[in-house]
């Protein structure tokens, strides 16, 4: 099945110019959902992953599934103020502002092995400030997966270019 065939894009939204690309209809369909999750882990099969990192709030659909697959733990990457306990926070630059991403301090352990998980990779400014939270807890990242790349806006190749494996399914040009 062609992954792209099932993703729904929302023309001007959240606003105009902008072509959003929503796995919720990926994630409904079963067949599509099993082969994302699928495929999203088989680069990684046979790696030792202690645990999968699941950035909010798609990430932890994707990344739990994932994790289950591999028989590692989850930890949930979350907005600033969401997650219950101590937690250590990195800023990050949106194309409107500025945004943080924590995660526990007993997330990641030191030398834990760590796939990072998302839907999508746009600019990587999400994906490059979860990877800081990991290695801030002394954790290795094995390799981040996103369902969708737009390839125009260079997350991935930001990704590559500080040294982390990126594994995407489906490229969208434009954004």
């Amino acid at each position: 099945m062609n992954l792209a065939d099932v993703i729904r894009t929302i023309p001007d939204y959240p606003q105009p110019g902008i072509m959003f690309r929503d796995i919720t209809t990926l994630l409904a369909d079963a067949r599509a959902f099993r082969q994302a999750v699928d495929e999203l882990l088989q680069p990684f099969a046979g790696l030792k992953i202690d645990k999968v990192a699941g950035i909010e709030a798609r990430g932890f659909i994707l990344g739990g599934a994932v994790a289950h697959q591999l028989s590692a733990g989850f930890v949930p990457l979350r907005k600033k103020g969401k997650l219950p306990h101590k937690t250590r926070a990195v800023e990050y630059a949106l194309e409107y502002g500025v945004d943080a991403l924590e995660i526990h301090l007993d997330g990641v352990h030191p030398g834990e092995r760590v796939l990072l998980i998302d839907d999508l990779i746009a600019t990587g400014g999400t994906a490059l400030a979860a990877i800081d939270l990991i290695h801030q807890g002394e954790g290795m990242i094995v390799g981040a997966a996103f369902v969708i790349d737009l390839p125009d806006l260079g997350g991935a190749d930001r990704l590559r270019a500080a040294g982390v494996g990126v594994s995407t399914l489906v490229g969208f040009g434009g954004h």
